[in-house]
């Protein structure tokens, strides 16, 4: 649809209302009806976002050591643009509009902190440099046959799996769930977040769904929409998804695996492609790995934000734990996949489903883009075999901890993100760091309630 007939179809919908949405700074969705009326008086200016969305995190709890707002600041609206070009119609709810916004300033300029923001500009810089960036975002996820009101009963403990046992690529666990199965196929791609591929998992539960690649800014959209969707559907069916990083020591994590390339501007060539070349890499895809590999230490909590998403990268457990790459090899932290013109790309699998898509796209471009720039050589050999025991150029972070203070300390984080959005970025999480301080685990009762 062009935008004319964009706002035509929301002037004709029965329902009378619009829903709208932006992702706070950990990548959840934060969003309102508004009536027809009102989004039709708001689309060429802005509409208004209680700027606590970028002041609280993810359990509504308010910051006290961001400068961004705060008590200090008394929570005034922020200015909200509306994206029309992000209009999907909502096919569980009687195809309502629906479209994504991003935050700018009183100036009407990007805001600093905003995720979407922090993408489209290192969208530009990317094409300021002649390249057209086509991403994609496969997630891994488990689901209970549980309610919010039975988890919350339940104390989130002995929770029931939708499926049991480790059963991945499964026939038939994939027809025992078969109606949610359809439903997530089909009310995707009616949402356009088409998918390329959706199955088990090994793992209780588990679905792993591949999203069709597009130009960067979309992907992320979709992949945004698609963590919501994929909620909503689940509650449609009696049954709760989640994208945490790592539900249970004893099963695998989740990943959230970036597959990015780099075309011509016209989208006709990719530039990660050479056909002379051994390993079919071109110069242009060393120095973006390169970079990322560079950079990976100083940037890992855009990849890893959360204090569990820490538990996800282990040894041996489907993540990775090495600053590696390799071609095809899933034991690494940047597989590379490079077999033919239209399908040579790079896998970034450090990025667990517990993240902000925006932001996770938003550094591995920006990180790419500095190896690039700089003519960083991949002087580092290809892994081949166990990458989890390829110590040569290093190991990621241990802890969010560990990662936030490398973040913070980076001059390459500022470079390539913007210190406004650093400074702001690395204060949230160091909150959440200090969150998990206070916590007493059942871990601390069962080692230390009857011995200490």
């Amino acid at each position: 649809m062009n935008i004319e007939e964009i706002i035509q179809y929301v002037k004709d919908h029965p329902s009378g209302k619009v829903k709208i949405a932006l992702t706070d700074i950990d990548g959840i969705l934060r969003g309102k009806y508004i009536s027809t009326e009102k989004f039709l008086s708001v689309i060429d200016g802005h509409t208004g976002f209680c700027d606590v969305i970028f002041g609280w995190d993810s359990n509504d709890v308010a910051y006290d050591n961001v400068a961004y707002t705060g008590w200090q600041t008394g929570y005034p609206d922020a200015p909200a643009k509306i994206d029309l070009s992000t209009f999907r119609k909502i096919p569980w709810e009687n195809d309502v509009p629906f479209f994504l916004g991003e935050m700018v300033d009183n100036n009407n300029k990007p805001s600093s902190v905003c995720p979407r923001q922090l993408l489209k500009k290192v969208l530009k810089d990317a094409n300021g440099l002649g390249y057209l960036p086509y991403f994609s975002q496969e997630f891994e996820w488990y689901n209970f046959a549980e309610t919010p009101q039975s988890v919350h009963e339940k104390q989130f403990k002995n929770l029931t799996p939708l499926t049991p046992g480790m059963f991945g690529y499964s026939i038939l666990r994939s027809s025992l769930e078969n109606p949610y199965f359809t439903d997530l196929f089909d009310f995707l791609n009616k949402f356009g977040v088409p998918l390329e591929g959706l199955h088990t998992e090994t793992g209780p539960g588990t679905y792993e769904a591949a999203i069709n690649y597009s130009e960067i800014v979309e992907a992320a959209d979709r992949a945004v929409v698609f963590k919501t969707s994929v909620k909503e559907i689940a509650y449609m069916h009696g049954c709760m998804a989640t994208f945490m990083a790592k539900i249970n020591e004893n099963l695998p994590g989740c990943g959230g695996h970036v597959h990015q390339s780099l075309w011509d501007k016209n989208g006709k060539k990719n530039l990660f492609y050479n056909e002379k070349d051994e390993m079919k890499m071109s110069s242009i895809m060393k120095n973006y790995i390169a970079g990322q590999l560079y950079c990976l230490p100083y940037i890992l909590p855009m990849f890893a934000p959360v204090i569990n998403s820490y538990k996800r990268l282990v040894e041996g457990a489907w993540a990775p734990t090495t600053l590696t790459w390799g071609v095809d090899n899933r034991t690494v932290a940047l597989r590379v996949l490079s077999l033919s013109n239209k399908s040579c790309r790079l896998e970034t699998r450090v990025i667990g489903s517990d993240v902000n898509p925006y932001l996770a796209m938003a550094a591995s471009l920006a990180s790419g883009l500095y190896g690039i720039k700089n003519k960083l050589k991949l002087k580092q050999p290809a892994t081949v075999g166990n990458g989890y025991k390829d110590y040569s150029n290093g190991t990621l972070p241990k802890t969010l901890d560990e990662a936030t203070k490398m973040m913070k300390q980076s001059e390459v984080a500022n470079e390539i993100l913007g210190e406004k959005f650093v400074e702001h970025f690395v204060q949230t999480r160091e909150w959440e760091w200090r969150q998990h301080l206070k916590a007493v685990t059942d871990w601390e009762y069962k080692r230390y309630f009857e011995i200490i």
